[in-house]
């Protein structure tokens, strides 16, 4: 959430932003209306507040000189009209703030500086390459073809209990999944993260803390009875755990890992990628989330990133770097990098993680402040995947399959499979 105060003192920032990122700027122009209105309102109060209370001073002052003689009924009617007129417009104080509070929930974030202008994804910046293109003596199948092949994915299956777009994984592809959760989590935690298993159902509150609702409203799932929401992510409930806490400087920045299953409806995705493993209802996923000084955090952003290639660089997977322009960042972030991998069974590059820096726009809905000079300030929360493990498994089906149809372990996985290779015969 941005501070109304930015809004009001420097409204051409904002709106350079929401023009930026594609946004329709009636938003901003109806919040400076509305906050103009209740500065309006609350100057009105405080000045019948203060009228209320002069004129109730001289009532009390005048029973007191002279406790036989009759209040004029003059000023007695003028106090009571005082106080029906502020009966009459408290509430409305109240009702005016709770509008200008929900069109503030749906501003987003404004921009790094460094974040490029662009329209939509067409135009993200590569900002490197790492590894090559390999080529195949064969031609490479997507990854849905070689687990069915292989007998390790059964989509139909999973579509017979739950749906389109979800998977069943069986046999040793349950057991790959399994490992890259394991290999991920063992990797970030050596490099100082510290591990945390969180909730999967979280409470309105906390999800729209970190900027989900109301603007993702339909993507996410929720249980009507309980009024609890799945988790689209685990940024969710591990940035959630900071929640009006305040963190001495000596103690940052706080770098935490978390495996879970992610819940997204991906309602605005029908109709793409409706084969495989890429955009399913449920998936899991590993979360980095950081919290840091606002000084810190965009180097503390470069290093996010640099701990989530570091999966793919052990993996020995071919991967890019992507700076998102304006259009393309996300509602909340501030700045984002994606990691994209390359897919040669489906010839595309495909987004395994995005590292992004939010700044103090979720620290601002969740009260999360850090402590500086004896003085506290509102901290800044950075998270990204590292990685996205469906996304992953898929990546190492596509890049280690053979021309037999098997599909070779990556080195760094077997000793968490315990077998080297998936073949059909086995």
């Amino acid at each position: 959430m941005l501070d109304i105060k930015l809004i009001r003192e420097n409204p051409g920032i904002v709106k350079d932003c929401l023009l930026k990122r594609g946004e329709n700027i009636a938003l901003l122009e109806n919040i400076i209306r509305l906050d103009s209105q209740r500065l309006q309102v609350l100057k009105e109060i405080e000045e019948l507040r203060k009228l209320r209370n002069q004129r109730s001073e001289e009532v009390e002052r005048l029973r007191i000189e002279n406790p036989s003689a009759r209040i004029a009924p003059d000023l007695l009617q003028e106090v009571n009209a005082i106080k029906e007129k502020l009966r009459s417009r408290e509430p409305e104080i109240v009702t005016i703030e709770q509008q200008l509070e929900t069109l503030l929930l749906n501003v987003p974030n404004l921009l790094d500086d460094s974040v490029p202008e662009g329209k939509n994804s067409q135009d993200n910046q590569v900002v490197r390459q790492e590894g090559r293109i390999g080529e195949f003596s064969f031609v490479p199948k997507p990854h849905w073809e070689i687990g069915e092949n292989l007998d390790i994915l059964d989509f139909a299956a999973a579509a017979k209990m739950s749906g389109t777009r979800f998977a069943l994984l069986q046999g040793k592809g349950a057991a790959l999944e399994r490992a890259l959760i394991t290999f991920m989590l063992d990797v970030h935690i050596k490099n100082g993260y510290r591990e945390v298993f969180t909730p999967y159902l979280v409470k309105r509150d906390a999800i729209q803390g970190t900027g989900q609702l109301p603007k993702f409203t339909a993507e996410v799932f929720r249980c009507a009875d309980d009024d609890l929401y799945l988790i689209p992510t685990a940024e969710v409930s591990v940035t959630n755990i900071f929640r009006d806490r305040v963190i001495p400087r000596k103690d940052l920045p706080q770098k935490l890992v978390a495996y879970s299953a992610c819940f997204r409806r991906e309602a605005g995705s029908y109709g793409q990628d409706t084969r495989g493993l890429i955009r399913n209802h449920q998936f899991n996923k590993i979360e980095l989330v950081k919290i840091s000084s606002a000084e810190n955090s965009n180097q503390e952003l470069e290093k996010l990133l640099d701990d989530a290639e570091r999966i793919l660089r052990e993996l020995g997977l071919t991967y890019r770097v992507v700076l998102l322009c304006s259009g393309d960042t996300g509602f909340a972030a501030a700045k984002t990098y994606d990691l994209e991998v390359w897919m040669p069974g489906e010839k595309r590059w495909r987004e395994v993680s995005s590292c992004s820096n939010f700044k103090d726009f979720q620290a601002r809905r969740l009260n999360i402040k850090v402590e500086k000079n004896g003085k506290k300030e509102l901290a800044h929360t950075l998270n990204g995947s590292g990685l996205a493990v469906g996304r992953t498994f898929a990546a190492i089906l596509e890049n280690y399959q053979q021309a037999d149809g098997s599909v070779a372990i990556p080195d760094v996985l077997r000793k968490y499979t315990g077998f080297d290779i998936i073949k059909t015969d086995n």
